[in-house]
């Protein structure tokens, strides 16, 4: 499964010079029926120093965030090694491995994507998007960073926006978070 199949929403992480945002949209979806416009698919986690934020079955997902805060208090809020061990769980464990959700999880410093298939990327240029709108929000918040001076929370919300016109599973009730 990519991270853009999941049809449920849109998650845009940027990380940059010591700012750390995360959005997303409140959309979900049932087959080809929206059926909430206002959940909130982002959220501060570890005394509020990491920021998660999901796309797939919220259920799912829910999961594997009490999973992943777990691995964060076992490596004492090493993200980099909580993400690690969280994916190889998630590939590994005869239950987690059956849940259907991606997460982008990150700090002031770095984020990563994180998938069942036990994929751990972390971008080079600390943009991360995840669910249907990915590829629409992730362009637009490269262009903002290349072409502007705009407050990184400022990139993420246009870029948000500017999916939610595009991509049918995705709308313009945003969540953000920031450290």
């Amino acid at each position: 499964m990519d991270y853009q199949d999941i049809h449920a929403t849109t998650v845009l992480g940027i990380v940059r010079d010591g700012v750390a945002v995360i959005g997303g949209d409140g959309q979900v979806t049932l087959g080809n029926t929206v059926v909430k416009r206002s959940t909130v698919k982002v959220r501060k986690l570890a005394n509020n120093t990491v920021l998660a934020g999901f796309a797939g079955g919220a259920a799912d997902a829910f999961a594997l965030l009490e999973h992943f805060e777990g691995k964060l208090e076992e490596t004492r809020g090493n993200l980099a090694r909580a993400a690690l061990s969280l994916a190889r769980d998630w590939r590994t464990d005869k239950f987690l491995r059956r849940l259907e959700a991606f997460l982008i999880v990150m700090d002031r410093q770095q984020g990563f994507i994180l998938s069942g298939t036990g994929d751990v990327i972390q971008p080079e240029d600390g943009v991360m998007a995840i669910g249907s709108g990915a590829s629409y929000a992730l362009a637009a918040a490269k262009a903002y960073l290349d072409g502007s001076a705009l407050p990184v929370r400022e990139i993420v919300e246009r870029s948000l926006r500017i999916a939610s016109d595009i991509c049918i599973y995705t709308n313009a009730t945003l969540t953000i978070e920031e450290l």
